[in-house]
């Protein structure tokens, strides 16, 4: 079913992923009116979209997600919002209040908008973290929705993005101010790569300081299964097509999907290996110490952490959370999206690798400059 005519909302719109979706929304539906909210919309995006937009107006919405205001303004007589908007924080850079603000309050803020705006649907952009793994690092393969696991999350990141996915997903049904009801559901994608991705970025970055060596940081027997940008922003559509199903929606409402595609599983340093290594980048066959010895390293570095927090800020470069993230083997099937809302890849491992790997070959040139400046 197409959103031919909607007006939807797009929030963190020049993100990785929002901006995938905004050109996707521009290339397949014919909406009448795509908002984009971002803190920072660029203006070389703005021309870029004009090309491709044909008849669908873009505006731009550029403020803070907590700006109530600014939510009103963006959510008024629109029908449908996509909420990519997110702080990432994997290493605890950014402190736990801000990441609350952003994540869940604004989460919150923006549900309420949409109650209070008539807006029927609300597609939640939620992450693999929010599922684990577990400290002990107990894996899953190939699971799905119903996959019985416990994991008691205690990363700062991954506490609010759970929380702010349990806030959408009881939203569902919520009656609006014209009496209808709000439609919600939350996609949990895999980590994301493709056009754009700046973790790939920092991993070629460190991999040229270490002479074209890629590090090892996960065990090659670790291995889960990414998602292209390209898929992921397409299950977004398909998620906001189905919504407008009646049938699909009541199915879709209230519920969260596994959101991967036909990447072949492989560790995430396996991965990195897999996308630089046509331009000439080799990898460590074993990490720089083993796994236990770098588990308690880390521990090490949160109690150093602990000590400094009322001096100086300190950031690990590495944590107990993301060492057991990067070692558990961890996948899930997309089988029940495809069911509920007709999710499909669009794009074989194949293409996406070689775009992933396009792109990354034009940023090398740089990415060697920055290198050389440090």
């Amino acid at each position: 079913m197409s959103l031919q005519g909607d007006v939807c909302v797009v929030t963190g719109a020049c993100g990785f992923l929002g901006e995938r979706l905004v050109r996707l929304l521009l290339e397949e539906d014919k909406l009448t009116e795509i908002r984009m909210l971002d803190i920072h919309v660029r203006p070389q995006l703005i021309q870029c979209l004009e090309e491709i937009r044909g008849d669908t107006l873009v505006s731009v919405f550029e403020g803070d997600i907590s700006d109530s205001e600014l939510l009103r303004r963006a959510c008024k007589g629109a029908s449908l919002v996509f909420h990519t908007a997110s702080l990432i924080d994997v290493t605890g850079k950014v402190v736990y209040s801000e990441l609350h603000r952003v994540n869940v309050k604004g989460t919150q803020l923006l549900l309420e908008t949409c109650v209070q705006e008539n807006v029927v649907s609300f597609i939640y952009t939620s992450s693999i973290e929010v599922a684990g793994p577990n400290a002990n690092g107990d894996p899953i393969i190939n699971g799905d929705e119903n996959t019985p696991y416990t994991c008691s999350l205690k990363f700062p990141y991954s506490k609010t993005k759970k929380e702010a996915e349990q806030v959408t997903l009881q939203a569902q049904g919520e009656v609006l101010q014209n009496g209808g009801r709000l439609a919600t559901c939350a996609l949990r994608p895999m980590y994301i790569y493709g056009e754009g991705c700046r973790f790939l970025l920092g991993h070629m970055g460190d991999g040229i300081r270490n002479g074209d060596m890629l590090y090892r940081t996960s065990r090659p027997e670790a291995q889960v299964n990414p998602v292209y940008v390209g898929n992921a922003a397409l299950a977004h559509l398909q998620a906001a097509r189905a919504l407008r199903d009646p049938q699909r929606r009541a199915a879709i409402g209230g519920n969260f999907y596994y959101i991967s595609d036909d990447t072949p599983p492989v560790s995430y340093s396996d991965f990195n290996h897999a996308v630089l290594s046509p331009l000439g980048f080799s990898i460590q066959e074993k990490p720089i110490l083993p796994i236990p010895v770098l588990y308690l390293f880390c521990f090490l570095m949160e109690m150093l952490q602990i000590l400094l927090c009322p001096f100086k800020r300190f950031t690990p470069p590495i944590n107990r959370q993301l060492l057991t993230m990067l070692n558990t083997p961890f996948s899930f099937s997309y089988r029940r999206a495809q069911r509920d809302m007709g999710y499909a890849p669009r794009y074989s491992w194949e293409e996406a690798r070689k775009r992933t790997m396009d792109w990354v070959a034009s940023q090398l040139p740089k990415e060697r400059e920055r290198s050389k400046a440090k």
